[in-house]
């Protein structure tokens, strides 16, 4: 779940690992493929549809980036897909059409297009046989709309002027995966599947969306006590609970009112983790720290910089932060994050996400028996 306006990116892990194990440590043997396939079909829910092609894609994933089978992973996959999309391939957006128009429309004031002139290019033949305007009336999916920018940003004479040169579309298929996370794991992790088209096509199907949902919630290292946190980074960004416990720990310690949403600096790229050159409010606090810490502004630095991998809970700064705010001080924390977004009619919030999706995980749990 990835709302256009506010929540941070999943951040890529150079050194991709398989997940370590959450609670104790598994004494049965691993499952073979066949037997994790059937513990799976015991966990899906009844009723959905093309139960089987859900089955072997998850299977797939988990083969392919050495997940192991068990309850708690098919179930924490199964919750973040019955959450963001039902369960189904290519998700119905209510109201899509009318959040498209308003988006085209806001783009042509900013680039102070003359009206007539998109009125005038809408209307031209679309590669699928419609104008570009019919499509945008008939629009129900993200998969739709993506394939519509991305024709929009090729063939039409303002496409890349107001699309900026690149289709607008972040995420999508039925785990609303972002196609940024997609584009930035294939480097550390070789896609095992052939596709026709791009990646960022890939990214719309089941079959990719269950792949690259399942990394970014399962294959990085999280010391977390509870599943729940890692559905919070799902929604915040990896380490968002961890860091966002963090910054309450600092914010105690300065006596100053900071951000928990898990971002520890300002980056300018979140994806590719590039500074934006400006001290964060986090990073102020630490400064006003540094005597109690015994860090320098240029050590203090160097740690933060790892923030996005599960290298900075071993770091100077990380454990003297802890030190001095006591063994009481919680690790993780659900990140304080609004989402923002068209589609959304209500105030909506990460730990509102956390939670939903913990719900389904444990209804998922109980079918297991586990």
């Amino acid at each position: 779940m990835t709302p256009e306006a506010s929540t941070p990116l999943a951040t890529p892990a150079p050194a991709v690992t398989p997940p370590p194990p959450i609670g104790k440590p598994a004494s049965r043997p691993a499952l073979t493929d066949a037997q994790g396939g059937e513990l799976l079909n015991r966990l899906l829910p009844a009723g959905i549809p093309d139960r089987k092609g859900w089955n072997a894609d998850i299977i797939g994933a988990f083969s392919h980036l050495k997940i192991p089978y068990t309850p708690k992973y098919f179930c924490a996959v199964l919750a973040v897909a019955e959450q963001e999309s039902g369960f189904s391939p290519d998700p119905v957006v209510p109201n899509l059409s009318k959040i498209v128009w308003g988006e085209i429309e806001q783009r042509r004031q900013k680039y102070l297009i003359p009206g007539f002139v998109v009125d005038a290019a809408m209307q031209k033949k679309s590669p699928d046989g419609r104008s570009y305007k019919q499509r945008v009336d008939a629009l129900r999916t993200k998969r739709e709309m993506n394939a519509l920018f991305e024709d929009m940003v090729r063939e039409l004479p303002f496409g890349q002027t107001i699309f900026e040169h690149k289709n607008p579309i972040r995420d999508g298929g039925p785990m609303q995966v972002s196609v940024a996370f997609a584009e930035t794991h294939v480097r550390a992790w070789p896609y095992p599947y052939r596709y026709a088209g791009s990646l960022r096509d890939e990214v719309f199907t089941r079959r990719g969306s269950v792949y690259f949902g399942s990394a970014i919630l399962l294959q990085y290292p999280a010391p977390y006590s509870q599943m729940v946190y890692r559905f919070a980074d799902y929604n915040a960004g990896r380490y968002a609970s961890r860091n966002a416990a963090f910054q309450q720990a600092v914010a105690r310690l300065s006596g100053r009112k900071l951000a928990l949403d898990g971002d520890i600096m300002l980056y300018r790229d979140k994806m590719n983790r590039a500074l934006s050159g400006e001290a964060s409010e986090t990073q102020k606090a630490l400064q006003a720290l540094s005597g109690r810490l015994g860090m320098s502004a240029d050590d203090m630095l160097r740690d933060l910089r790892l923030e996005k991998l599960s290298g900075f809970a071993q770091t100077a700064l990380y454990q003297k932060v802890f030190a001095l705010a006591g063994a009481r001080a919680p690790r993780e924390i659900m990140p304080q994050i609004v989402l923002v977004s068209p589609k959304f009619t209500r105030r909506l919030t990460t730990e509102w996400f956390a939670r939903r999706v913990d719900g389904r995980y444990q209804s998922c749990l109980a079918r297991a028996g586990a």
